[in-house]
């Protein structure tokens, strides 16, 4: 599953069986205050049978982070421990939506008709890019997102996502 992380929208892809084609399968909406975005996720993994999450790290041409990549290292915190023992991983997603507006306007796509669907087609490209990237090297996109144990406790605490 690919995740395109947003503080309004969180966009969704799925690839198929053999790990070749990255599609849409829907935008889940962010509210302040709730959590039901991280649990639709997390039902997703469970009624799709994922196997691996990839979470988009939106880094500047530069490669430095910024506080959009600080929101989606926390939300791949979150997805991680709502979803173990499914790894969940980092992968670089420069331009991925501005290649999902251009891709959505060579389509067709009108304005006001893109944004309820761009986020899902921002996360097309940072799946099909990490598929892609896995199929050439033989090894797993991007970064592990690791949970530590908590030393007090038994369950999963905070967790780093590494790169």
């Amino acid at each position: 599953m690919g995740v395109d992380v947003g503080s309004v929208r969180v966009g969704l892809s799925r690839s198929d069986a053999a790990g070749f084609l990255a599609t849409p399968l829907e935008t889940v909406a962010v509210v302040e205050g709730s959590t039901s975005h991280y649990e639709r996720i997390s039902l997703l993994v469970t009624e799709l049978s994922v196997c691996e999450v990839i979470v988009g790290l939106p880094r500047s041409l530069s490669g430095a982070e910024g506080a959009a990549a600080g929101l989606a290292r926390a939300y791949a915190v979150e997805v991680a421990r709502r979803v173990a023992p499914i790894p969940v991983r980092l992968v670089d997603e420069r331009l991925s939506t501005v290649t999902a507006h251009q891709r959505l306007r060579e389509a067709g796509v009108k304005g006001r008709k893109r944004r309820p669907v761009v986020d899902q087609a921002a996360a097309v490209v940072i799946l099909q890019s990490a598929l892609d990237g896995e199929r050439a090297s033989g090894r797993p996109p991007g970064a592990p997102v690791v949970l530590e144990s908590d030393p007090d406790g038994p369950d999963p605490g905070h967790g780093e996502a590494l790169t």
